[in-house]
């Protein structure tokens, strides 16, 4: 694939971070590849052993892809799934790169999937700012959720679906008929779907996802909600619960469900060492379950990526971002100790890591594929521009807020926004700590130093330093 330009560079005074961060870019060029007439896919983004594209890989890589510098273009990869759209509505989590087809399996008969592309476009618009899109893409929003509405929700408004649609194939939960991660990924929907009927203008839309939205959180308070152990839970056929800890429960942070009372709760399990707070968080299954398993074994306990971001997103939806980004920084640790084995092996990115000691996790079932950027990424580009550089933009806003615990050497160079080329960077002179701005056009930048100060500038064209003690 032809290069149209580089991909941004991150500074930061730990030079591992930076250097896997700009490997992971030239690795994913080999990710890249084209759909033919006899499969009907566009270009398409996945590991070369793979033989299918998969709905939740595609949505997830999707939060690394955004940084590309256009190098990658996420509408084409999510237009894949739409353009496969059936009459009913129904959109299948893989299609076979041999004749374009949807793949079922016994497990997974409807070839169901974490539902969460209202959630995924409402980022990308966020990065990309194109508000046509949304327009264009609303009737296949609106006619896949209606699909699930009339096939998966029962008569109580919660969703049934096999386990394998939530992808955690093997965790342990057999019995669970309604799931806590299905259910709370159709309340971030319809949290996401309203936003973009806000988006549109359409008063309509917006109201009708944020009545479904409450509709549902209540059932999830109500039914999935544990007291006693300050937990949400899968429920069987009768609603009664199942009493697994599985980082599934964590979805429900991002679909902004639990008040501030079960959010301290829920955040006690993840720095609970018998829990979820293992030395790489997080696991996929609580470490004091009987089924946990430090090798990780598939869902009893490996630390995927794209669930450890997902519970990081979590956090920051109610403004935990120093948990955030230390989490985030621990889980890189692991990331490139396993890059750099000490036994003179060579490294790799994987699909799953260990959550007690370095290395990739192991299943026998289904051995981990290595070099897997459209997992590994997530880590690798997205939680190290986002949480540990600890930068969020918008364009639609034409706003970068940079959120900070600690001042650090660190920053972004050479970062695309629209036709907007910035770069943004901090450095210690002897007048004290300075940020560095360049920009080809006008935006809002709002420099966070969390507890201690907080300012809004508008950042002209050109180039321009402020030094922080002055704001």
């Amino acid at each position: 694939m032809a290069l149209k330009e580089e991909f941004p560079s991150v500074n930061y005074y730990d030079q591992d971070f930076v250097d896997i961060y700009d490997r992971t870019w030239a690795w994913s060029n080999d990710f890249e590849n084209k759909g033919n007439a006899t499969n009907g896919i566009g270009e398409y983004f996945t590991h070369p052993d793979k033989n299918t594209i998969n709905m939740f890989e595609t949505c997830m890589s999707s939060f690394f892809l955004v940084y590309s510098n256009k190098n990658y273009d996420m509408a084409v990869y999510l237009d894949n799934f739409y353009k496969k759209q059936e009459s009913c509505g129904a959109i299948r989590s893989d299609y076979s790169l041999e004749d374009g087809k949807p793949v079922f399996t016994d497990e997974n008969p409807d070839g169901l999937n974490p539902p969460i592309f209202a959630w995924i476009e409402y980022n990308l618009y966020h990065k990309v700012g194109a508000k046509k899109r949304i327009k264009e893409i609303m009737p296949y929003l609106e006619k896949y959720y209606s699909w699930l509405d009339d096939n998966f929700r029962m008569e109580n408004g919660l969703y049934s679906v096999p386990l394998s649609a939530t992808t955690m194939d093997n965790s342990p939960r057999k019995d669970s008929y309604y799931q806590i991660d299905f259910n709370s990924q159709i309340a971030l929907s319809c949290l996401y779907m309203s936003a973009l009927g806000d988006v549109l203008n359409d008063k309509e839309i917006s109201f009708r996802y944020k009545k479904r939205y409450f509709s549902l959180k209540t059932r999830i308070s109500t039914k999935m909600w544990n007291e006693e152990d300050g937990f949400y839970y899968d429920l069987d056929k009768n609603e009664n619960q199942i009493k697994v800890k599985t980082i599934a429960a964590y979805w429900t942070l991002l679909a902004e469900l639990p008040n501030e009372e079960k959010l301290e709760v829920l955040i006690n399990h993840l720095n609970d060492p018998n829990e979820f707070g293992t030395d790489n968080p997080f696991p996929t299954l609580a470490v004091s379950s009987q089924d946990f398993n430090e090798n990780g074994n598939g869902y009893c306990g490996s630390v995927y990526p794209y669930f450890t971001f997902m519970v990081i997103k979590g956090l920051e939806k109610y403004n935990k971002y120093e948990l955030a980004r230390e989490s985030a920084i621990k889980h890189l640790y692991f990331i490139l100790d396993t890059f750099h084995p000490e036994n003179g092996q060579k490294g790799s990115l994987w699909e799953a890591y260990k959550p007690l000691k370095e290395g990739p996790a192991t299943w026998d079932e289904k051995p981990y594929l290595p070099l897997y950027i459209p997992a590994t990424g997530i880590s690798t580009i997205a939680l190290m521009i986002e949480n540990i550089v600890g930068l969020c933009i918008s364009l639609p806003r034409k706003t970068v807020d940079w959120i900070v615990p600690t001042l650090e050497l660190m920053g972004i160079s050479d970062l695309s926004l629209k036709r907007n080329m910035i770069t943004i960077l901090t450095n210690k002179t002897n007048r004290g700590w300075e940020i560095r701005l360049e920009s080809e056009k006008l935006y809002y930048f709002t420099f966070d130093l969390i507890g201690e100060k907080k300012k809004t500038l508008p950042i002209p064209s050109g180039k321009c330093s402020m030094l922080i003690d002055k704001l």
